[in-house]
């Protein structure tokens, strides 16, 4: 059952934030579709979003803004936006250039639950920088 037809079938975009004012974004890659990571954006990093075309999100642990790259220079070139039926969760496909992942890898989902256990992991990944020469100790 409908609660907005509009939220759902409509073409105007009226993102939902949650209560703490933000809304989770999946970021993957445009051509491969390898998801990158998962983050949150405010109304703020939305706006800065749409208009710069660089991913733009919004850190809970530091409590502000940052733009994916601008200390790596591993940046995000917004291709699309996509948002979910109830326009609570947003998509973005991006062009990613280098390491996604602030501790090296491509991507954050560079470890698996390792098949027949229940509490191990298991890399999936390589690196493919050094965070220590891109960020500094």
């Amino acid at each position: 059952m409908s609660v907005n037809k509009n939220i759902e079938e409509g073409t105007t975009f009226e993102p939902k934030f949650n209560k703490q004012g933000l809304i989770p974004v999946v970021v993957v890659d445009a051509v491969s579709n390898e998801v990158l990571m998962v983050a949150n954006m405010n109304e703020q990093a939305l706006r800065e979003t749409l208009t710069s075309g660089k991913g733009t999100y919004y850190s809970r642990s530091r409590g502000q803004l940052w733009v994916k790259g601008e200390q790596s220079g591993h940046v995000q070139k917004v291709v699309e936006m996509l948002v979910d039926c109830d326009q609570d969760c947003l998509v973005l496909r991006v062009q990613a250039q280098g390491g996604q992942c602030h501790v090296g890898y491509r991507s954050c989902f560079y470890r698996r639950v390792k098949p027949g256990t229940t509490d191990q992991l298991e890399f999936v990944a390589k690196p493919v920088f050094d965070p220590k020469q891109v960020y500094g100790k």
